[in-house]
């Protein structure tokens, strides 16, 4: 990556994070898409403490959909098996495709398993910290939220990803994309707006126009 595309690139990866507070909670849930770090970032938070339960919500979305046939939950549970969470505590939740069914369809499994939270953790990629938190005051909004996700670098979230098979153009490409839906969606009802500042515009501006579109919308 050059120069320049790391500078943009890292101005969206600071807007889009929250670096919420952490506090103990009644569930864990961890959000499906393509990136193993956030089940690991699930047991990681389990063996601290923060919750009794985890729940991962996935299907095959816009990114998994053309990597695996086995789904984000189910792929993302047994990486927290491995990593030594209980099979007892693990709820799986695995026919949602896009975020808002990502929400309604925890809140429904959560009600099935005989749960009533008073305050959730939701684990996303780093760049989706800001998108799952506007989603989320739309569709569920009278549950707290406290919204983190895997503790990396920008650079070190690149190396990961590659590993697991995208190209370091993709993670920029997606990355671009969900910084656009953070306008084009709360526009459509699907979020929260949120106050975007004219430096990331332009770093957004600056990535589009060295080709970083294929996750447009």
């Amino acid at each position: 990556m050059d120069f320049q595309t790391h500078r943009a690139a890292a101005v969206i990866w600071d807007y889009m994070r929250l670096d919420m507070q952490l506090h103990p909670s009644d569930c864990i849930v961890g959000f499906g898409c393509y990136n193993d770090d956030i089940p690991l970032r699930c047991a990681q938070l389990y063996h601290q403490g923060y919750a009794p339960k985890v729940l991962f919500t996935g299907g095959l979305g816009r990114n998994t959909a053309e990597m695996w046939t086995e789904s984000e939950a189910d792929r993302f549970g047994r990486i927290a098996l491995e990593a030594g969470v209980p099979q007892e505590v693990l709820i799986l939740e695995n026919k949602s495709t896009n975020s808002a069914e990502n929400i309604l369809f925890t809140r429904d499994k959560l009600a099935q398993s005989g749960l009533t939270p008073t305050r959730l953790i939701g684990v996303h990629k780093p760049f989706m910290e800001r998108r799952l938190y506007a989603a989320w005051q739309v569709y569920w909004p009278e549950m707290p939220i406290i919204v983190t996700s895997p503790q990396l670098t920008l650079e070190e979230y690149i190396q990961n990803s590659m590993a697991q098979g995208l190209s370091e153009k993709k993670v920029i490409d997606v990355m671009v994309g969900d910084f656009q839906r953070m306008d084009v969606y709360a526009k459509r009802g699907y979020q929260i707006p949120q106050e975007i500042p004219q430096q990331a515009w332009d770093a957004f501006h600056e990535l589009v126009a060295s080709g970083h579109t294929s996750e447009l919308v």
